[in-house]
């Protein structure tokens, strides 16, 4: 049974509205535990992207945000970042040095670690990703699938407690999405993951989380949501 112990985040009651009056969050409570792998999913506009943005302070609503037992405020907002791995939809918002290795090394590098545990790190994240072989290449010369990966390694790096990813399937192709799907199987740190890609909600995700008008609306076990067509179609969704 999982407990408040082994809570890596934890959310309660937030609320956020944008500058034109746009009530984006209202009242968001949720909790992840150390393991869990969660789809966030809804239609456009349910407000997915504003609550992953919340969750590293790069937007700052109203409620409460625990990472870590920390609670997010200007005091630990360098701590909890660097708490959680967040993983952009456009690689190219996140790839931005000449090489592979110096993009998976910008993290650590920036965090004050010495030049050998940069190094370490790079390796293992790299590794994790299974792009070993890549360190020296251009990454603007990367295809999407391989840019994905790197991106992802760029947080691992950074060795953080949760992984959080926007709509990490977009734009690849069939092949590249495969090779994806088992990565985020076989990775052991905890996820939460946007996504309109519900055939892979189904693949990866025990859990998953509905969103719809800036609301949570279910969260329980995928295949109990996924199995209620009727649901899904009321919150702008398709069975898998």
């Amino acid at each position: 049974m999982k407990s408040a112990c082994d809570e890596v985040v934890k959310v309660n009651d937030l609320h956020f509205s944008y500058p034109d009056g746009l009530e984006a969050l209202r009242g968001i409570t949720f909790s992840l535990h150390t393991g869990d792998k969660v789809a966030l999913v809804g239609p456009n506009g349910a407000g997915k992207s504003t609550l992953m943005l919340q969750l590293n302070g790069i937007l700052h609503g109203r409620g409460l945000v625990e990472v870590g037992n920390l609670q997010l405020n200007p005091a630990n907002l360098a701590v909890v970042r660097g708490k959680v791995g967040l993983v952009f939809q456009n690689p190219d918002d996140q790839l931005f040095c000449p090489t592979v290795f110096e993009d998976v090394a910008f993290g650590p590098l920036h965090m004050g670690l010495p030049d050998s545990e940069v190094g370490a790190r790079v390796e293992e994240a790299l590794a994790m990703v299974h792009m070993s072989g890549y360190k020296d290449r251009l990454s603007h010369h990367l295809s999407a699938g391989e840019k994905k990966r790197i991106s992802i390694a760029t947080v691992l790096s950074m060795h953080p407690e949760i992984l959080v990813l926007d709509e990490p399937s977009a734009g690849l192709d069939p092949r590249a999405r495969r090779s994806l799907i088992r990565l985020l199987q076989e990775m052991p740190i905890t996820m939460l993951v946007s996504t309109h890609d519900m055939p892979m909600v189904k693949d990866c995700f025990p859990r998953t989380i509905v969103m719809d008008h800036g609301q949570i609306v279910a969260d329980g076990p995928t295949m109990d949501i996924l199995d209620n067509a009727q649901f899904l179609e009321a919150h702008g969704l398709e069975k898998a």
